[in-house]
């Protein structure tokens, strides 16, 4: 016979935690310096990432968010990056042979900012030299040559024609750089009005007359064109040699600094060249109206001109740069251009280049979330490119469209040396692999969070320090030995588990800073444990509108559930629901039903296409079970309906299959259910039963009910024997136990459970037989006349009791 189960002692409901050892660590802090608690598999991981200098050895960082990922991903960069070399400077250069294609060029830490304001100082020194530099005495004299020797010229022809103008009594006239003729008449020059009385004779002569000189005057100034071409030419040449003259010591000092620079030295060579055009053409300006406006204009256009644009620079000792970029879009990594509009085109130039993420971490390292860079194919694909071609990819997806026919840059590539550091989730890392082929070959190295950490004293006395040092250098508190431990029953019951805490030490902080508020509400600054129960029931409260208005709706009737009393085919079985970062318990009504029929088990759930697909597994199951259990001498033939009643929305998992099971096989030997015992537990086509999820939060969501419509010492929780290590209850329900008030039962059969639930024996199985009275005994006496029925045996068996 089956042996009566017992209820689990409060000892197995919840872990054990020794105040005394709380009390130990408390008065002596953990004696090393504590940057990360357990994670070793992770810190492992890093660390073999971090020695290995090849390339392709990038880290996907796998864990959930809360486990601490960034802090120890940032705490052990920041820790190796110390012991690398300052990263050099980057910074573009005008180029000016093809102004779309920017030089890139390198500097040792501190050089970058020092060659600015070098080439600033130079403009300055420029704008001091010129346009003065064209007042000096030496220029002048020779500009006033060049003029004279083209004045001279042309005075020479003028006079010419003016002489043979005289000669035919005819003068030449000279009038704001206008040459004409007028007609003499005894030495006077005729007006209009007078050359108009003349008889028509004598104007026809002066008509020739002016026409001959016009083709004389014309003849003699052909050469005219070519005498002021060569009289610029000398005076562009003057000035030139005048401003390079003038430019030239002022680069040569330059020039002997930068001696030992190539790149630079090739740099300073194209200024030394440009500044002379930039010279004649900006500086070159006699007005002097407003000279303070023109000078910073004209430092502006020489500063876009000839000013390098600095990318990144660094202090000479500097470490390795630590970078994490929140929002990856491609300019935020890969660097942008900005544009400017003018005249309804946009124009950019070397000037306008911003730096990515990429290139503040080349020679260091870039954390970023790797949801967000793969919610970016450009992205995805560009950081892919950059890491294989050791180069930062800087050609933007949108120069091709949405900057058009505007002017656009190809700048010069940076060699790119970075380590990168992706953070997420365990799904995302298996889901990349499988459709990107690249991504093993580029990050090599996986660094995994555990969900959980094994609850050693040395982990304990770690993670009493943490706390402790959170409080006082944080929220400026303290915390009573009671509160330490109620901490740790917080971690273990995050972890569900009575020998492991949970890795998610963010979520112990923030109930330490909630509860400080209720310290500070007190007038306090020590927490003690019921701030610390305050906090927790705040948060409940919070987010527990939901539980509570279903809570109402069973107290109210509207959904149906028994906490007492026996029923056929109905029982208790307990669900989870999960709602944004709340997770609460409530029990459902399972019903079965069962008739002559060939059908099979039905569940309805998933006829109504409620059930998803390990929901209806576990369902499937059920047939495999009775099969086994009952239907070795005949053909299993039955029709059954199972549901769970008042549920319309997707149901999943198989925690409901024991629940279901028990109400299927007190349907099939109406054989009654105690309603006070509500259960969860997933089945095997064997009858064990088998471990399920959120079991802390199914007991306290029926606790709650019994609670509401008050305990009657007979009711309780049938749960898997496989879950007893995840039981980490509340102490109120702890506290119920320990009155006899109400029960938890661990099974590790479905015949146990039924033992509970009926409070019969449920029956072993000897020479192929159930003992008659036994549950399975019924059972298999029932499901042997349906198939009689169904098959139509039980009409021949009826004769055979008659002749008999």
């Amino acid at each position: 016979m089956t042996k009566k189960l017992l209820p689990l002692p409060v000892s197995a409901l919840a872990p054990t935690i020794s105040l005394n050892h709380v009390q130990t660590c408390m008065s002596n802090p953990y004696p090393e310096t504590l940057t990360f608690i357990g994670q070793q598999r992770a810190q492992s991981a890093l660390d073999f990432s971090l020695g290995m200098e090849l390339p392709g050895y990038n880290v996907y960082v796998m864990g959930e968010a809360a486990h601490g990922r960034f802090t120890l991903v940032k705490d052990k960069l920041q820790a190796h990056s110390k012991g690398r070399p300052t990263p050099n400077e980057w910074l573009y250069v005008n180029n000016y042979d093809d102004h779309r294609e920017p030089i890139a060029m390198f500097l040792q830490a501190g050089q970058s900012k020092q060659l600015a304001d070098d080439i600033d100082s130079f403009i300055d020194e420029v704008l001091d030299t010129f346009p003065a530099a064209f007042d000096n005495p030496a220029y002048q004299r020779k500009k006033k040559k060049i003029d004279r020797e083209f004045n001279d010229a042309y005075d020479a022809a003028i006079t010419e024609v003016e002489v043979a103008a005289l000669e035919q009594s005819v003068a030449l006239i000279e009038e704001k750089s206008v040459v004409g003729f007028a007609p003499l008449v005894d030495g006077k020059q005729l007006s209009d009005a007078e050359f108009a009385a003349l008889d028509d004779e004598l104007r026809e002569q002066f008509y020739e007359k002016i026409e001959k000189l016009e083709d004389a005057l014309i003849e003699a100034l052909i050469e005219l064109p070519r005498w002021k071409r060569e009289s610029s030419e000398k005076l562009r040449n003057l000035k030139k040699s005048t401003a390079e003259l003038a430019t030239k010591p002022l680069l040569k000092d330059l020039e002997h600094k930068y001696a030992a620079h190539i790149g630079v030295l090739r740099y300073l060579k194209d200024i030394r060249v440009e500044i002379i055009d930039a010279v004649l053409e900006w500086l070159d300006d006699e007005d002097e109206s407003d000279e303070n406006k023109e000078d910073f204009d004209r430092k502006g256009m020489l500063t876009d001109f000839f000013a390098p644009n600095i990318l990144v620079e660094f202090k000479e000792g500097d470490a390795a740069p630590v970078v994490y970029e929140p929002n990856p879009t491609f300019g935020n990594i890969f660097g942008k251009i900005e544009y400017a509009a003018s005249q309804g085109s946009l124009i950019t130039s070397y000037r306008s280049i911003q730096p990515g993420a990429l290139h503040r971490a080349n020679g260091g390292y870039l954390i970023m979330d790797a949801e967000k860079v793969m919610a970016n194919p450009l992205v995805w694909d560009g950081l892919k490119l950059s890491l294989k071609t050791h180069q930062i990819k800087n050609d933007l997806p949108y120069q091709d469209n949405a900057v058009g026919s505007s002017f656009t840059l190809r700048p010069q590539l940076i060699p790119l040396d970075v380590k990168i550091i992706l953070l997420g989730s365990r799904d995302l890392y298996y889901t990349i692999g499988e459709y990107d082929e690249e991504f093993a070959e580029l990050f090599r190295v996986l660094a995994d969070f555990d969900y959980y950490l094994p609850s050693s004293d040395k982990l304990q006395y770690q993670f009493i320090t943490k706390v402790i040092e959170y409080c006082q250098g944080t929220l400026k508190c303290t915390l009573t030995d009671e509160a330490m431990a109620r901490l740790l029953k917080f971690s273990y019951r995050q972890a569900e588990h009575h020998n492991k805490l949970s890795a998610r030490f963010a979520d112990v902080l923030e109930l330490v800073a909630e509860a400080s508020f209720y310290t500070k509400q007190d007038n306090l600054t020590l927490i003690d444990a019921h701030h610390i129960d305050e906090a927790i029931e705040g948060k409940q409260y919070r987010t527990g509108q939901i539980s509570e208005n279903m809570l109402s709706d069973i107290k109210e009737g509207h959904t149906l559930i028994a906490t007492d009393g026996q029923a056929v085919g109905k029982v208790n079985g307990l669900t989870v629901l999960h709602i944004g970062d709340t997770s609460f318990g409530t029990p459902a009504r399972i019903t079965a039903t069962v008739y002559a029929g060939a059908d099979g088990v039905i569940d309805v759930e998933r006829e109504a296409e409620l059930g998803k697909a390990i929901h209806s597994k576990g369902v499937m199951l059920l047939t495999g079970y009775l099969g086994n259990k009952y239907a070795q001498q005949f053909s299993l033939t039955l029709s059954a309906n199972i549901a769970i009643e008042q549920s319309y929305g997707y149901i999943d998992g198989d925690s409901a299959s024991l629940a279901e099971l028990c109400a299927l096989i007190s349907a099939i030997t109406s054989l009654p259910l105690s309603q006070s015992i509500a259960l969860t537990g997933s089945i095997n086509q064997h009858g064990d039963v088998q471990a399920i999820g959120g079991v802390n939060e199914k007991i306290e969501g029926f606790f709650k009910l019994c609670k509401m419509r008050g305990l009657t010492s007979g009711q309780g929780v049938i749960i898997p024997k496989s879950n007893q290590v995840n039981l980490v209850l509340d102490d109120e329900i702890l506290a119920a136990v320990e009155l006899g008030k109400f029960h938890i039962y661990a099974v590790e059969t479905v015949d146990q459970a039924l033992n509970v639930l009926m409070n019969m024996e449920a029956g072993d199985l000897r020479d192929g037989q159930y003992p008659e009275n036994s549950v399975n005994g019924i059972a298999l006496a029932r499901l042997n006349d349906i198939a009689d029925i169904v098959n139509g045996d039980s009409d021949e068996k009826e004769d055979e009791k008659e002749e008999s």
